[in-house]
């Protein structure tokens, strides 16, 4: 029903399937088996195979046999722990309330000023704003995930966390368009919605779910969704531009997961 483009990356797309499916198998998945799989959603052997490589080099994914003796691959615990923080926003069901905040404020010898880099980028990839240098916010609900991932890194020594609540002086929303570009997670939102809505009305349109159709349509759409959840932090509603994209993507995201996921299972065989 969707075309196969650049924004779904092979490695991607792997991690996208253990989250969906590889996780819930009674072992590893052999490597026969990811190739098909992939195979399905466009992407050829010799880019799984080398996939595959760099996922075992990040240490995310471990080599194995099955019970068979076939060569295969599973999660690693790190990786296990990634894709279990990740459910919690991945399939959230319910809006965001207003928590509070988490603030992390770090520091960087400059002799580790590659450290710095590193943290940035990765409480940014964790949906974090900036409220000043040095000082990152997000959603109190963020904090545990963040922990993990930091300690994953090897990274705690030079964050402090704070729990706290906006006192002002300028109002909250005002602050919020300061910290994060709302305007830039609206567009992937925007271009979410005009990738996957489509697909959607399509399958409501059918009283049939072929499994194939079923599993390619559903992990396109969970490989672009599951990064979402990252790019926006999941800010309350009265924080937000009046009609924010982010509910209807969301409301999308929710009905294809319900129309397909179990089906696609039966493709992959779970």
């Amino acid at each position: 029903m969707i075309n196969v483009s650049d924004q779904h990356a092979p490695r991607s797309l792997i991690v996208t399937l253990y989250g969906a499916y590889g996780r819930h198998m009674p072992g590893p998945v052999p490597v026969a088996g990811l190739i098909r799989l992939l195979a399905a959603v466009g992407v050829d052997a010799p880019s799984v195979r080398s996939s595959v490589s760099r996922l075992k080099r990040r240490g995310l994914l471990l080599p194995a046999r099955t019970a068979q003796g076939a060569a295969g691959y599973e999660l690693s615990q790190d990786a296990r722990q990634l894709l279990d923080d990740g459910d919690r926003r991945i399939y959230a069901t319910t809006p965001p309330k207003d928590e509070g905040w988490v603030l992390a404020v770090f520091s960087v010898p400059e002799s580790e000023r590659q450290k710095r880099h590193v943290l940035r980028s990765r409480l940014a990839g964790l949906g974090f704003g900036t409220a000043a240098p040095g000082v990152w916010i997000a959603p109190a609900r963020l904090y545990e995930e963040s922990r993990h991932t930091l300690q994953r890194l090897r990274l705690e020594a030079y964050v402090d966390f704070f729990r706290g609540e906006h006192l002002g002086f300028a109002p909250t929303a005002e602050a919020v368009a300061r910290w994060w570009d709302l305007a830039a997670i609206a567009k992937e939102h925007e271009a979410f919605l005009d990738r996957h809505a489509r697909v959607l009305h399509e399958w409501r349109q059918r009283t049939d779910t072929p499994p194939g159709e079923a599993y390619r349509d559903y992990l396109l759409a969970l490989d672009s969704w599951r990064h979402l959840p990252y790019a926006d932090p999941g800010l309350p509603a009265g924080l937000l531009p009046t009609d924010w994209p982010g509910a209807r993507s969301a409301e999308v995201f929710r009905g294809l997961h319900e129309r397909l996921r179990d089906a696609g299972a039966a493709f992959v065989g779970v």
